[in-house]
């Protein structure tokens, strides 16, 4: 079978956004976040403001422009993973992975930015909210016996903060090791058998 392919308005459009996503990053990290506005940014990606809206839903989005990649690794780790792999490392082997490239010297003025500034941590915020909760739904329909709503929910919670703390620590992979070993040892108190 044939991948399909991708036509020229959608290669187009594609491009446009990562123009867009591109000179959005460069004004911030050289003027600051909050020195950049929307207009600012279209008219350095030469595009109308209506264009730039219609790839990106706020200023925010902007920044977190790969974040959706972010949400889809998460749940792929627990509905891609091999029939004999264990749910907890497979989302502690995603994490790590996640917090590796957030933690990469290319990567650390962009979360240098986002610690600065109140609007991008509350939307940070929100989204490892959603993350949070479209990883619940990947757990509890992925697994048979499904967990309680509670138990999926928790422990997506808990794997989406050991990615927030691993990115922030000082050693991240050890930080996640330790933290996958407290989620590790609630799983097995609160899966079902």
């Amino acid at each position: 079978m044939t991948a399909p392919t991708v036509g020229r308005r959608e290669r187009k459009k594609a491009a446009t956004r990562q123009k867009i996503a591109d000179t959005a990053l460069r004004l911030f990290l050289e003027r600051g976040y909050d020195e950049v506005g929307i207009r600012d940014v279209a008219a350095e990606a030469d595009v109308a403001v209506t264009t730039l809206f219609s790839h990106f839903a706020s200023k925010e989005a902007l920044v977190f422009e790969q974040e959706e990649n972010f949400e889809q690794r998460l749940t792929r780790a627990v509905t891609g993973r091999s029939a004999d792999e264990p749910l907890i490392p497979a989302l502690r082997r995603e994490i790590q992975a996640m917090v590796r490239h957030c933690a990469s010297e290319d990567a650390a003025p962009i979360w240098r930015m986002i610690n600065q500034s109140l609007a991008l941590r509350e939307y940070e915020e929100s989204m490892r909210l959603r993350y949070a909760q479209s990883l619940a739904t990947a757990i509890a329909a992925d697994l048979d016996p499904a967990p309680t709503t509670t138990a999926c929910r928790a422990l997506a919670r808990f794997v989406i903060d050991a990615y927030s703390l691993g990115r922030a620590a000082d050693d991240p992979p050890a930080t996640v090791d330790e933290i996958f070993q407290m989620i590790e040892a609630a799983w097995e108190v609160a899966r079902p058998t």
